[in-house]
């Protein structure tokens, strides 16, 4: 496609005035931060994308991605230009009522991702390009502009070794070498080389160019479009506050506004607006998007008493799962042996993708694929899930729809010690807005919680355990998220002990213990942790006297204790925790378990203490 280069200027000179405008009504953004990459992004949407900006989440649509989310102000300038909404809306930029946020939200209808929290968009792009060239096998390309600061992340480069592996092709980084950071100058300045390289060792193809010579900057996206087999990596060297000059190149303007109506008027005179050049857009070639395949697997087919871990549970229904509906995709970070993932992998091999241990990137990729319609269920040891947090946590605002399973929780992992040991992870993932938590305690409930995750939009986080455990639901159990499930009841239970996981079944064996001796108690499985049953939970503590007992595999901190708590606040009800209240050890998981006073010894003298 022939641009005519004196009109992209125009158009990115306006992104510039687009810039500056919008965050002066406020006080408030990064306006140079978008004036250094104005080039840049008119280039790229104004003569190399294809999209519909009526449309802009098509399945045919490149994907572009600001991982550098503070330069909001030029991705919403770009939008505009294009023609999904009205100019006239920047300047609502910040304010309340707008979803013109200060950083990019999926509120908007063209942001795929929630960036601003920095060296995530590679990622996400990486997801979405897996998703284009291997599943859906669509020619859209997939373009994420990171800024120079970033690029010290390691999930950068998590990604970016993670690219390289899968050969994506039409992947493509932009990285606006603008030479100044927050505080100071970024670590390498202006030496793109340094960046070329890096990429360059990683397996990708660099290209170093003048990132405000418009010859230079479409010639690299058509390098980029005909190289095959490697991602590519566009380095460019720009100044901040490129176009004015009290901006630009200058220290200590970062994320600062415009500070008066005549500095902007000067700025604006600076750039020489031309209101009156106008670029289309490129549209994508139209095509048929074969629908993807849906269905609902049958009940398992396990046995009352049959003796299966949880983790090979939820192997089982994810591949059974991945029999009947398409968009069901897994990925792991080398633990898919123990996780149970390789059971999906062994019946979809082509839905399977390892992430090898690089666990921000594999939240990440499946936060991107989750944006190209599939099921993304990400597995790796529940405790490893902490070194991602930030990206689960930005994918509770992507509004991602996002499966996590984190097996090995809790003490009960045995041998292997404290670093192995998931004993954070309720209150770590309670705490993400928005995010569903479910702890299974058997077979037939491992396989619901993965049912219920793919059925409903949204994340989900899946605890599963290493100990076998017996089978105590009927394969066609009712499962709901939101409710627990009382598995002993009796009119003079005296009182609920609550459990899930490994601990549900100390519990079960404390009941039988207790019930020799003509204390009865009432054992509720709380199988939703988050959203907990409040109405079940105040039930059952109402009929056994308000005594209520939670034990949990996990610090007593956020974990099922203070779930229950919560949903007992106000009725009176004393709650008493068990919980893992020490750091642990290595040990088997009997002998754990007893030490830290989750067995069934344990549950049943605390009953005994609490009925006196």
């Amino acid at each position: 496609m022939i641009v005519d280069l004196e009109k992209l200027q125009a158009v990115a000179n306006r992104l510039r005035a687009h810039s500056i405008r919008s965050t002066f009504p406020t006080r408030s953004g990064h306006p140079t931060s978008c004036m250094s990459a104005a080039d840049l992004v008119a280039g790229l949407f104004f003569g190399v994308m294809r999209f519909d900006p009526n449309a802009p989440r098509h399945p045919l649509s490149d994907r572009f991605v600001l991982s550098k989310g503070h330069a909001a102000p030029l991705l919403y300038a770009a939008w505009a230009e294009a023609g999904a909404f009205p100019v006239e809306d920047l300047l609502s930029l910040r304010e309340i009522s707008s979803d013109l946020e200060g950083h990019p939200t999926p509120r908007l209808p063209f942001v795929d991702v929630a960036t601003g929290s920095l060296g995530q968009g590679l990622s996400a792009g990486a997801g979405m390009a897996i998703g284009g060239k291997y599943l859906d096998k669509l020619d859209y390309r997939v373009y994420v502009l990171l800024g120079d600061g970033e690029s010290a992340e390691g999930a950068v480069w998590e990604a970016a070794q993670f690219a390289s592996y899968y050969r994506l092709d039409n992947l493509c980084a932009i990285v606006d070498v603008n030479r100044l950071g927050q505080s100071q100058a970024t670590m390498y300045g202006h030496d793109i080389d340094v960046l070329i390289r890096r990429f360059e060792a990683f397996g990708w193809h660099a290209i170093g160019i003048d990132g405000h010579n418009f010859s230079e900057i479409l010639k690299a996206y058509d390098e980029a479009a005909s190289t095959k087999e490697k991602p590519t990596a566009i380095v460019a060297r720009t100044f901040k506050g490129r176009g004015v000059s009290f901006l630009e190149d200058r220290d200590g303007q970062h994320g600062k506004a415009l500070g008066s109506a005549e500095e902007v008027e000067k700025a604006l005179a600076e750039l020489d607006i031309d209101s009156s050049v106008t670029l289309p857009v490129r549209p994508f070639a139209a095509r048929t998007v074969p629908a993807p395949e849906v269905g609902t697997p049958g009940p398992p087919g396990y046995e009352i008493g049959q003796e299966v871990a949880t983790r090979r549970a939820y192997g089982n229904a994810l591949a059974r799962l991945g029999d009947v509906d398409s968009r069901v995709v897994a990925l792991d970070g080398d633990t898919k042996n123990s996780t149970f993932s390789e059971t999906f992998m062994e019946a979809h091999p082509d839905r399977f993708f390892e992430g090898f241990i690089a666990e921000q990137n594999i939240v990440g990729a499946g936060v991107g694929l989750g944006t190209r319609g599939k099921i993304p269920f990400v597995s790796t040891f529940a405790a490893f899930f902490a070194r991602a947090y930030d990206q689960i946590r930005m994918a509770a605002i992507s509004r991602a729809n996002l499966k996590l399973s984190g097996s090995h929780a809790g003490v009960s992992i045995g041998a292997d010690g404290p670093s192995q040991m998931g004993l954070e992870d309720l209150a770590m993932m309670r705490a993400v807005p928005g995010c569903r938590v479910l702890y299974p305690s058997d077979a037939v409930s491992a396989e619901a919680c993965v049912k219920l995750a793919a059925e409903t939009q949204g994340m989900f986080f899946i605890r599963t355990t290493r100990p076998d455990t017996p089978v105590i639901y009927p394969n066609d159990e009712a499962f709901e998220v939101g409710k627990a499930k009382v598995v002993r009841s009796r009119p003079e239970d005296r009182v609920t002990v609550v459990g899930a996981g490994v601990t549900l079944v100390e519990a079960l064996k404390a009941h039988d213990l207790l019930a020799k001796e003509g204390i009865s108690i009432r054992v509720v499985d709380l199988f939703s942790v988050k959203p907990a049953d409040s109405e079940g939970l105040q039930q059952a503590a109402a009929e056994t006297g308000g005594k209520v007992i939670t034990v949990e595999d996990h610090y007593p901190e956020g974990g099922i204790g203070e779930a229950v708590q919560s949903a007992l606040a106000g009725t009176g009800a004393g709650v008493r925790k068990l919980a893992v209240y020490e750091l642990p050890r290595s040990g088997k998981p009997e002998e754990l378990m007893a030490r830290f006073g989750i067995d069934a010894d344990h549950i049943a003298s605390a009953v005994r203490e609490m009925v006196g």
